[in-house]
């Protein structure tokens, strides 16, 4: 293991004059600050973290909770993608992540205890019931925070841009001729609200009426249940000519029940998913969806809370919206508009 001592030997200066280099102080120059950087580099020198965090009373060390209700875990192409931006950004600044779990050893815990235990110097939260009463405990403890995909006045956080996707997904159908949509939408949370809403917003500004019937709700990631209210679709009278799913998983379960009845995509009817997990571009026939930057949200998770630790009182705890993009399959069929 290179130390401190070796690196000065190497340069020929003092130890002290080392650790004010690797520390960034201002009283040496550039010069030698960047010689002996590069020296130490050279050596493969690595710092010590346990004297680091004395000197600093900061571990470097980030929670994420991360809690999925469907029960797909890290499985989840999405929350996957998410997690990989995190890991990767991450280590890039120096950090390294740990999930946050309500047990130590074999007691159990709140969230805030896990934390304080852990001494995590900031917290991501993603996929969770954020109403919880321990989330919104540790919310409110004081570690720094930021949320993905759900705004606390008093967070940091993370958004997909919902309104947007919708918006774009529906004047993309719009385009296509159609003007009996039906939107299968997820479970009440603060997305499936900014989603929902854009929807009412789109058809309203696109002179669509919605029958309340084209209006059902399903879990995310609930294939059995988007199966059922797919059912409930093609049973009514007057039926869309299109369904818009949650994710991808559930337009896949509804798929999966239209071919049962015999049914064609996107002749008899036409499918639009939501995330643009892979999976969804090699189904057949490919799936139009609208692709979120999962990675690119990890990784500015990442990026804003490090700016929350390192620089608390110049940080502004601001709401960032990621962007997604439509990505056209072959769902979607192309209607005629008389």
């Amino acid at each position: 293991m290179v130390s401190v001592k070796d690196i000065a030997a190497k340069c020929n200066v003092s130890v002290a004059t080392v650790s004010k280099a690797l520390n960034d102080y201002s009283d040496i120059s550039e010069k030698t600050r960047a010689m002996i950087k590069a020296k130490a580099t050279e050596m493969g020198y690595l710092p010590n973290m346990a004297a680091v965090a004395l000197k600093t009373n900061r571990t470097y060390n980030l929670g994420i909770l991360f809690v999925d209700a469907a029960n797909s875990g890290l499985t989840h192409e999405f929350f996957a993608g998410v997690l990989q931006g995190i890991k990767t950004q991450a280590e890039s600044l120096g950090y390294c992540i740990t999930f946050i779990t309500n047990r130590i050893g074999e007691k159990e815990v709140t969230y805030k205890e896990y934390c304080r235990n852990r001494q995590f110097d900031g917290v991501i939260i993603a996929c969770i019931d954020f109403n919880e009463p321990q989330v919104l405990e540790l919310v409110n403890s004081g570690i720094p925070i930021v949320t993905i995909d759900h705004v606390f006045h008093n967070t940091m956080s993370v958004m997909s841009d919902n309104v947007k996707g919708i918006r774009d997904l529906m004047e993309y159908l719009y385009s296509m001729g159609h003007r009996k949509i039906a939107y299968i939408h997820g479970a009440d949370s603060s997305v499936t609200q900014a989603r929902l809403t854009s929807f009412y917003q789109c058809t309203e500004r696109l002179g669509l009426s919605v029958l309340p019937e084209y209006v059902l709700e399903c879990e995310y990631h609930d294939t059995v249940k988007a199966g059922k209210c797919t059912e409930q679709l093609l049973d009514l009278k007057d039926k869309p000519t299109c369904i818009l799913y949650p994710d991808d998983y559930t337009a896949i379960g509804g798929i999966n029940l239209i071919k049962s009845r015999g049914l064609n995509i996107p002749d008899d009817i036409s499918v639009v998913g939501y995330d643009g997990i892979s999976y969804s571009y090699i189904h057949e026939p490919p799936i139009t969806t609208l692709k979120q930057d999962s990675d690119r949200m990890g990784r500015e998770s990442v990026s804003h809370l490090a700016r929350l630790i390192e620089k608390p009182r110049t940080t502004l705890k601001e709401t960032f919206v990621i962007e997604g993009s439509v990505s056209i399959g072959r769902s979607v069929k192309k209607l005629s508009v008389g």
